[in-house]
């Protein structure tokens, strides 16, 4: 089978999650942009079952999905029906190995997006593990998975970091008042609470800056309950991060993540970034300095954090530049898509690589501290 096609002819099939905060549900996005024929299977019908038969599984037999092979013969079926050009799951994806052993052997390229670590303690799944190698590719958001994937028999790997949802993650920053209100703090977080996050959330709070905390589980924790705002949906996640002075990056230690989904979705929203200093982040930014801060040390975030708060100008020069290197480069999930399923580079406006796209023009508002788009600005 030719692996390469063009988005006229391809159609393929997507298993993942539909809920906005997954990558799964902006693979879909991307794919109905591009006009692509595509077959979603939402892998939380793997996982349908009596509350005490779904925590059974979870917690004493490796996360094993209830509805396991019932989904995987689902799969299977549907693609001795339509006969896609490729299968693409995402995460650890509930399809057992006999299951893309079939797939293979109907001539289906099958490729997983692997966003999670397998090798996590807190993600041990053996019915995946076994399944891995039965896939043609297998593509990392971090690094450190490659020679683990290798040894684990899977026949390709590659690294492929997460991206952005350009309809979901632009400047928005608050429009009113009461909304500026609502968001303002010094520093803001949108992540889950992973208790290796407590230490540092902890160290700013104690240092006396106003940090606002957006995601689960926080509240689980004396030092970071009484920060948390909840969660934050797209909207609510573009008026916090527009009206936070500083947006603060931390990867899952745990996953050992060298980027995450906020170290692209939060420079196309528009903002003053400090991340952890990791390989990942420095291949996507650059220099210290030059789009985005690093820190490997609480006291070295502290410090930074206290020299960029009265700075209005560099915060400014600082989201700027990081929202134009992430605006123009390849970074969304239709990017993300293309390398998935083998098409050429195209990017909405017909650009192949190398044919630099001009970004929405936003500019610094000091009234709001925060970006506004130009007509805005000038109306």
């Amino acid at each position: 089978m030719n692996n390469r096609g063009t988005a006229a002819n391809e159609n393929f099939f997507l298993v993942g999650y539909p809920g906005v905060e997954h990558v799964g549900a902006h693979l879909q996005h991307a794919a109905q942009a591009m006009g692509l024929r595509t077959l979603f299977f939402n892998a939380a019908e793997a996982f349908v079952a009596r509350a005490w038969q779904a925590k059974l599984n979870w917690w004493l037999r490796g996360h094993l999905p209830v509805r396991l092979q019932e989904f995987s013969e689902q799969i299977v079926d549907a693609c001795r029906k339509f006969q896609p050009r490729r299968l693409v799951s995402t995460g650890l994806a509930p399809i057992e190995s006999w299951a893309l052993e079939s797939i293979g052997k109907l001539g289906i390229q099958r490729v997983n997006y692997l966003t999670d670590d397998p090798w996590n303690r807190a993600h041990r799944a053996p019915w995946f593990m076994k399944a891995l190698p039965f896939y043609d590719h297998v593509f990392s958001t971090r690094r450190v998975n490659l020679n683990d994937l290798q040894r684990a028999g899977c026949p390709k790997v590659s690294y492929l970091p997460f991206a952005y949802n350009p309809s979901l993650h632009f400047p928005d920053p608050p429009a009113t008042p009461a909304e500026q209100a609502q968001f303002a703090a010094d520093v803001a977080f949108v992540g889950g609470g992973d208790a290796d996050r407590v230490p540092w959330i902890a160290a700013l709070s104690k240092a006396g800056f106003k940090v606002a905390l957006y995601g689960g589980y926080w509240e689980r924790y004396a030092q970071t309950r009484t920060l948390t705002r909840g969660y934050a949906d797209p909207w609510a996640m573009r008026k916090a991060v527009g009206a936070a002075k500083l947006s603060l990056g931390l990867v899952r230690r745990a996953n050992r993540d060298g980027n995450s989904m906020r170290t692209f979705e939060i420079p196309a929203i528009g903002a003053a970034m400090l991340v952890e200093d990791t390989e990942e982040h420095r291949d996507i930014f650059g220099e210290e300095g030059q789009a985005v801060v690093y820190f490997q040390t609480k006291e070295e975030l502290i410090r930074k954090i206290k020299w960029l708060l009265p700075n209005d100008g560099e915060r400014a020069r600082l989201a700027q530049s990081s929202y134009r290197m992430m605006v123009s480069g390849r970074n969304t999930y239709r990017d993300r898509l293309q390398v998935l399923l083998g098409l050429p580079a195209v990017d909405s406006a017909g650009r192949e690589p190398g044919e630099n796209a001009t970004p929405p023009e936003y500019r610094y508002d000091p009234a709001q501290q925060s970006f506004a788009s130009v007509e805005n600005l000038d109306s």
